[in-house]
């Protein structure tokens, strides 16, 4: 017997909405991204200094160390202000960076206005099965409550916080 995953299967959604404008939630979120990462989501082997995410087409978002190392974990595939951004997730289900590019799947986050102040953000961690044998513990992970659910929460608390 042969079984095939769906796409409801191998896509991970979450969502929230934020008080603040379209254009102010897209810049949190592309800017401040190292805000709400959690430090401990941490492939290098020293603690992070700083999470960047190079806001264009063709950036990266990656974690830098405190002794200078860095890890590429994910390309910017659409930088589309302030409506939507796209990048890859170059993590294996070892939860190490993938080198083979046609193992990975790809993050989409799109921003809402649903009134001038206030902004839906919808998150959707698609084409998990690109990774390959183990593809089904990325999905878990990532949609986990310590996985996207958490970030966005993160993402939140900047705009509650005034920040």
């Amino acid at each position: 017997m042969s079984t095939q995953a769906t796409a409801a299967d191998t896509t991970v959604r979450s969502s929230i909405v934020v008080e603040a404008p379209i254009e102010r939630a897209f810049r949190v979120f592309t800017g401040e991204f190292g805000r709400f990462k959690p430090r401990e989501h941490n492939m290098l082997g020293v603690a992070i200094a700083e999470t960047v995410f190079e806001p264009r087409l063709g950036g990266h978002i990656y974690d830098r160390g405190v002794d200078g190392s860095e890890c590429r974990w994910a390309r910017v595939l659409v930088y589309d202000p302030p409506k939507r951004v796209v990048f890859s997730w170059d993590i294996s289900p070892r939860w190490q960076v993938e080198t083979d590019l046609t193992k990975t799947s790809e993050v989409e986050v799109r921003f809402v206005a649903e009134t001038p102040r206030r902004t839906r953000v919808e998150l959707e961690h698609r084409h998990l099965e690109r990774h390959g044998a183990g593809w089904e513990g990325i999905r878990e992970g990532v949609g986990g409550n310590d996985g996207w659910p958490r970030y966005l929460r993160g993402y939140a608390g900047l705009f509650a916080a005034g920040g």
